[in-house]
């Protein structure tokens, strides 16, 4: 009988991961093995944000260059893995049967928060792969109810990816190098997670603007955060830390898995 596949939040940094070496990068290229190989991946990425969630039914998705000054190479990156429109019209089902307004985007691409650490997780592009959009103006606790409505999907070896930063304060980024040390800020945020993830204490997780010490400073708008809490509710237990790294200081990378 098939395992129930993890579900996981990781940390997508830089589209320039692609082509910079580091432990992130290493990290993602590695991750996939340590998984049986998925029937097709959900990601939930902190780059497509709607009213309302939407989930992408293209058969056949492009690729969204969201992003501006980087080397040429990134924009003529390919990842041509099949949509799943089969797919996405049940999760859309799944979704309203939980009493979530959901509808489907039929025309959309992946952006680079799917893509990017796709292509070094999956480089083969052969798994179906559709994304499921954030709502950055709704809570922690409505992202965790995506993730519970979904949770079923575990079991017919979909992989639920979600895709965002563990900090992410991108008013701190410019001037850092890529192997700045971390300010003291968002280290301390990023234990803080990391202590509530293993020790499941979704009450602090999903009240961590009131709870987590530096949160406004580490995520001054919630977007990318946002995609962990669909993990989170796509998992039952506590999780685990897979990978833990910062680039540019400020970014942590950190990645973890609810069995």
């Amino acid at each position: 009988m098939k395992r129930r596949l993890p579900t996981l939040f990781i940390s997508h940094g830089a589209p320039s991961i692609l082509y910079e070496q580091g432990a992130a990068r290493d990290f993602l290229t590695g991750v996939a093995s340590t998984l049986e190989r998925p029937q097709a991946i959900l990601c939930i990425s902190a780059h497509w944000t709607s009213a309302s969630p939407l989930v992408t039914g293209a058969a056949a998705p492009s690729l969204i260059y969201d992003f501006g000054g980087f080397s040429d190479e990134l924009y003529r990156a390919v990842y041509p893995a099949p949509g799943a429109p089969e797919l996405a019209g049940r999760i859309v089902t799944l979704l309203k049967e939980h009493g979530v307004e959901a509808g489907m985007e039929a025309h959309r691409g992946l952006d680079h928060g799917a893509w990017v650490p796709l292509t070094l997780m999956y480089p083969e592009a052969d798994i179906p792969v559709l994304q499921l959009s954030v709502q950055p103006h709704r809570s922690p606790e409505h992202h965790r109810a995506l993730g519970q409505a979904l949770q079923s999907l575990r079991d017919e070896g979909v992989l639920i990816l979600a895709s965002g930063s563990a900090t992410h304060n991108l008013r701190d980024f410019f001037g850092r190098a890529i192997d700045a040390p971390p300010p003291e800020y968002v280290t301390v945020f990023d234990e803080w997670l990391k202590d509530s993830i293993e020790k499941n204490d979704r009450a602090a997780l999903l009240n961590y603007l009131d709870t987590a010490p530096h949160a406004a400073a580490n995520h001054p708008t919630p977007e990318h955060l946002l995609p962990l809490f669909t993990a989170l509710g796509a998992g039952e237990t506590a999780g685990r830390i897979l990978h833990r790294s910062y680039t540019f200081g400020v970014i942590s990378m950190a990645a973890y898995a609810w069995d």
